[in-house]
């Protein structure tokens, strides 16, 4: 698999248990924008990641069955290739497990697995597809959390002007951006590199920066999977590749637009007992904020993967 300027090939994570190939990605295609994998037959996983959305929803917090709300933002399914933990909490150890989750989320999909795969046995057209990339036509669990899995490793945002001007194309980006990333990079003002770190601007780890932590019962994120305390309040670091595409932003949406997020780290979140030592109020003026927005834009892509089935089985 060729990879997108500014994509590492070498932080790739691809279980050995489920090599890519493409019969298994293409099948993975289809599963991942077939609503028959609801209960109902009304939600898919492109329904909250959709392509036209940044792979995410333009909602603050995601819609499954029955018109049924959630309590947090769609993450973006981009460049989830060169991360393992999956979810805004982590509670998935790889793509695999998360691709299963959302199906048997009573708010989701709403499906049991039992009745998800006697749906899919149901449709003539799958069976063909699971012999092409298995080996057999059986229709399994696991090689349906393996084909979306493989799916979702394709759907890569890179070759930004960010990457360009790295690569030396020093007209790639506006002087507004290249002021913006070094307010970006800057230790001593807009610190955001301490967590949005790499090429894949993101730490992987977890972090409280206070949202929502001021509400009557809040979301208490991580903790809810490790029951330790520093953990309270904590999300997993977004990737920003493409993240003028995915707004609202924050992990219950609260934030609008990149302008809002900007703010938000520029009075130091939402202080809490847990908040994460690296967010402090910033200071920057108007001028630094416009220019760190430009850099965020300049992170948007090419994004491949974005292709919807021409039709269903």
């Amino acid at each position: 698999m060729v990879l997108p300027l500014g994509l590492q090939a070498g932080s790739a994570y691809i279980p050995e248990t489920n090599p890519l190939s493409k019969a298994k990605i293409e099948l993975g295609r289809l599963l991942y924008y077939d609503a028959r994998l609801s209960r109902d037959g009304t939600v898919s996983c492109g329904s909250c990641h959709a392509p036209e959305m940044g792979f995410s929803d333009g909602r603050p917090t995601s819609t499954g069955i029955e018109g049924q709300v959630g309590g947090r933002n769609a993450p973006t399914v981009m460049n989830r290739l060169f991360s393992a933990e999956q979810f805004w909490d982590g509670r998935s150890p790889d793509l695999e497990d998360q691709a299963l989750g959302p199906i048997q989320n009573p708010i989701e999909m709403g499906h049991t697995l039992e009745a998800m795969i006697g749906s899919l046995q149901g449709i003539a057209g799958y069976a063909p597809q699971f012999e092409a990339a298995f080996g057999t036509p059986e229709i399994t669990r696991e090689r349906i959390a393996q084909a979306i899995a493989s799916y979702e490793r394709v759907v890569l945002s890179g070759n930004a002007p960010f990457d360009r001007y790295e690569g030396g194309d020093t007209s790639a980006m506006s002087a507004s951006a290249v002021r913006g990333m070094e307010i970006f990079n800057d230790a001593g003002r807009g610190n955001c590199v301490t967590c949005h770190a790499g090429f894949n601007f993101t730490d992987e780890s977890y972090h409280n920066l206070g949202a929502g932590m001021d509400a009557a019962t809040p979301d208490l994120g991580r903790y809810e999977l490790t029951k330790v305390d520093t953990d309270r309040g904590a999300f997993k670091t977004p990737t920003l590749r493409n993240i003028s595409d995915t707004a609202p932003y924050l992990h219950d949406g609260s934030e609008a637009t990149l302008a809002d997020v900007v703010e938000f780290y520029n009075k130091g979140g939402v202080k809490n007992d847990w908040l994460s030592q690296e967010i402090r109020p910033l200071n920057l003026s108007d001028r630094d904020k416009a220019d760190l927005i430009a850099f965020l834009e300049a992170l948007n892509g090419e994004v491949t993967g974005t292709e919807r089935p021409a039709s269903l089985p």
